[in-house]
């Protein structure tokens, strides 16, 4: 009887050999450190313009969602379909 060709498929997949690891070239994470750490020396005003553009995004958030809460406490809860739906659904429980 011949195997199924998914038989033989996994069969070939066994007998292939296992690749090696992959590995980083000798030194290569000392050049890489070595390479920042000469970056940020040129540049000691990195921390400050993150911080800013940390802030900023911050401030923006912030202003975001008060407008989103301030339109959610001036709207008219009569007109909502959710808050109609979520009472429909409260009273069935209720029961």
């Amino acid at each position: 009887m011949t195997p199924s060709p998914i038989d033989r498929l996994l069969q070939s997949a066994a007998r292939v050999p296992a690749a090696p690891g992959a590995e980083m070239p000798f030194g290569f994470d000392t050049r890489v450190l070595a390479q920042w750490r000469a970056s940020r020396a040129a540049d000691p005003f990195v921390i400050l313009q993150m911080l800013r553009r940390v802030v900023f995004i911050a401030l923006t958030l912030i202003l975001l969602a008060s407008a989103g809460a301030y339109r959610e406490a001036r709207h008219d809860d009569s007109t909502d379909e959710y808050a109609i739906t979520d009472s429909a659904i409260g009273g069935v429980f209720d029961q």
